[in-house]
């Protein structure tokens, strides 16, 4: 049943991401189309869409969790930012983010994580979590918008694109799932926010105490749009160049 999850998701993904002048998709032509360049997932998982002609949108995220607006995203606007979404996804409101609300996160809210993209060959699925049946309603809502599909040179055929990884400043395939610690299928807020401390020091490269929008590293689906993921690379060699790992 997973795997078949997975595999409808993929489908909704490439869906969404092929475009007129794409790849022939004939019967011999197994390429994937490059990730979209309208979705940025934020590292603790929100995603935020753009709609055409809209910057990217990991300004939508910055500007939401900077409250201050000075520029200067600190670590308490950061922690405080991953806390509202946490409370997002707890959709029961029981302080625990369980197996089924882990699965509406994924299958739901931001499904295009069930996927992957391999640079030049066939696009997997790889189903993340799946530590219950879905639950419906109450997260974060709303499909991807209409955003433009990406187009450019595919990433190198040894780089495989993992989940969230492709739309994320960080790589991290399921930020969700990943903030579980001590892995018993169920994530307090305190889990969480650790999680939310521990990127946020890998952001802060310099330990500046805050981010700002303009030094944050772009994502793989940023430069596979604009034709900097270079062929050939793995994605952690193109990530160690400009992200904090």
């Amino acid at each position: 049943m997973k795997s078949t999850l997975a595999a409808c998701s993929l489908a909704v993904l490439l869906a969404a991401c092929a475009t007129p002048d794409g790849p022939s998709g004939g019967p011999g032509d197994h390429r994937a189309p490059p990730p979209q360049a309208s979705l940025f997932i934020s590292p603790m998982g929100q995603p935020f869409h753009a709609a055409p002609g809209e910057p990217y949108p990991v300004a939508k995220w910055f500007a939401q969790a900077n409250k201050a607006g000075d520029g200067k995203l600190t670590r308490a606007e950061f922690r405080a930012d991953a806390e509202v979404f946490f409370h997002v996804l707890d959709e029961n409101h029981d302080g625990v983010i369980d197996g089924f609300e882990v699965n509406d996160y994924e299958q739901n809210v931001v499904p295009e994580i069930m996927g992957a993209y391999a640079g030049g060959g066939s696009s997997s699925s790889s189903g993340r979590g799946g530590r219950g049946g879905g639950m419906g309603g109450g997260g974060h809502r709303g499909g991807p918008g209409g955003g433009a599909a990406a187009k450019g040179p595919s990433a190198g055929a040894n780089a495989v694109l993992q989940g969230a990884a492709v739309y994320s400043l960080l790589n991290e395939p399921e930020p969700l799932t990943a903030t579980d610690l001590n892995l018993d299928g169920h994530i307090t807020l305190a889990e969480f926010l650790t999680s939310a401390d521990r990127r946020f020091d890998k952001l802060d490269t310099k330990q500046l105490g805050y981010l700002t929008l303009d030094a944050l590293p772009k994502t793989p689906s940023q430069l596979i749009a604009s034709g900097q993921y270079k062929q050939g690379h793995s994605d952690d060699q193109q990530r160690k160049a400009q992200q904090p790992f």
